[in-house]
């Protein structure tokens, strides 16, 4: 019995396999185990950062559908481009087709720019500059031209610092450079403006003091003028400077009244053969100028505001008048349609082509020499425009002019 509980040395080699072979069984077990949580968390992690990546390329798609911007890669090695995105507007955007060269798109960009984007990409591109930026006109196959702006990068370089790939995008320009171009127009008129108002306001002492002078010297005479003769002429003279100080306070009121953004219309009929007979009655004792009319109709009633239609008449004869020294004045009209074309024909020195529009400008004076304000044409202009009207003028140097002005029949 005893020696059944004692293990023969056999035994007990068994009993060590065999636990030596549990343990490596354990072991073989535990490690799969640990292996398989490891890759799980490998893989969890890994589609983890796919789904960053994803989130990341919708977050970057977003960013370039928002800004309106495409993006392209030059290849330094075989020197050719690649769109990889374009979100662009417009239907008739330059788009680079693949492995396309440098030389094949700079041929695309307008040739007043075309020189500088050359020189600024070909810096980028030989590694003098590590930054692109250009600002350019694109003139595309089929289409009108467009502004474009453009960046680029490097993201890769050889071992020798040389660039191999470079990055950039491209975005229209169109709204922005209209922009600045419209307030550059608005910036550089009202620095005209105000040089044209500080130069009025300096002109408007001596327009006003000239009559007002003659209104007081002349008036100092008459106690002291014993001919009847005398007497009549100096009261002919402060009659005469009496009108021309009303008309410059007349000017000065009416574009007060402009200014004040004064809108409403006071609607009547008018005859317009009358109040171009009036005018005739009005300017003819003061020139010797021949003043006539050319009715081609007996009488020509319409609808509109007498008051601003009598302003715009007294404007543009009082202006025929100053600029002419011999010949005539006529005034007539021209039944177009449904619109009716006054206009005031003079025998006078003319207006350069360059100046014919800007005479209706507020300030504006082509002859320093000639008195006046530089309103009057300026007040007709805008009266017109308040009748639904337009005005202009056909003129040449030396010939005379015909100013007009349209206005609706009803």
């Amino acid at each position: 019995m005893v020696n059944l509980l004692i293990s023969s040395p056999q035994t007990n080699v068994f009993v060590l396999l065999f636990w030596a072979l549990a343990a490596v069984v354990v072991f073989i077990f535990v490690s799969a185990i640990f292996v398989q949580r490891k890759k799980g968390k490998h893989l969890a992690e890994e589609l983890k950062e796919l789904d960053k990546i994803k989130q990341n390329n919708t977050e970057y798609e977003f960013v370039l559908k928002a800004m309106k911007i495409a993006v392209w890669r030059y290849d330094a090695r075989d020197q050719s481009f690649a769109y990889e995105n374009d979100f662009r507007e417009g239907m008739n955007n330059y788009v680079i087709s693949n492995n396309e060269k440098f030389q094949d798109t700079l041929s695309a960009i307008n040739p007043a720019d075309k020189e500088r984007v050359n020189k600024s990409f070909s810096d980028i591109l030989e590694g003098r500059t590590d930054f692109y930026h250009e600002e350019y006109r694109v003139d595309p196959k089929v289409g009108a031209s467009y502004w474009e702006d453009s960046f680029a990068t490097i993201v890769e370089r050889d071992e020798n610092g040389k660039p191999l790939k470079i990055v950039g995008t491209s975005q229209r320009i169109d709204e922005r450079k209209e922009m600045e171009s419209s307030l550059v127009t608005a910036r550089n008129k009202a620095e005209e403006s105000d040089r044209l108002k500080t130069a009025f306001l300096a002109n408007m002492g001596h327009e006003i003091r000239t009559p007002l002078n003659a209104i007081v010297g002349f008036a100092d005479l008459l106690p002291v003028v014993e001919s009847e003769e005398d007497r009549n002429q100096l009261i002919q003279e402060i009659q005469n400077n009496n009108h021309k100080l009303l008309r410059i306070i007349d000017g000065l009121v009416s574009m007060a009244k402009i200014e004040a953004g004064a809108k409403s219309l006071l609607m009547a009929k008018v005859d317009v053969n009358k109040m171009l007979q009036q005018m005739v009655d009005t300017y003819q004792p003061t020139t010797m100028l021949a003043i006539m009319t050319e009715c081609p109709l007996e009488e020509l009633p319409i609808q509109t505001d007498r008051e601003k239609l009598f302003e715009i008449l007294d404007n543009l004869v009082q202006n025929a008048v100053k600029f002419t020294e011999a010949g005539s004045v006529t005034l007539g009209y021209d039944v177009l349609g449904d619109r009716l074309r006054i206009w005031v024909k003079d025998t006078g020195k003319g207006i350069p082509e360059a100046d014919q529009e800007r005479i209706f400008e507020r300030f504006v004076k082509l002859d320093e020499y000639v008195p006046g304000t530089g309103l009057g044409l300026s007040v007709a202009k805008s009266h017109a425009l308040s009748l639904n009207g337009s005005i202009g003028v056909e003129s040449k140097v030396g010939e005379g002019s015909t100013f007009w002005v349209e206005l609706p029949l009803s």
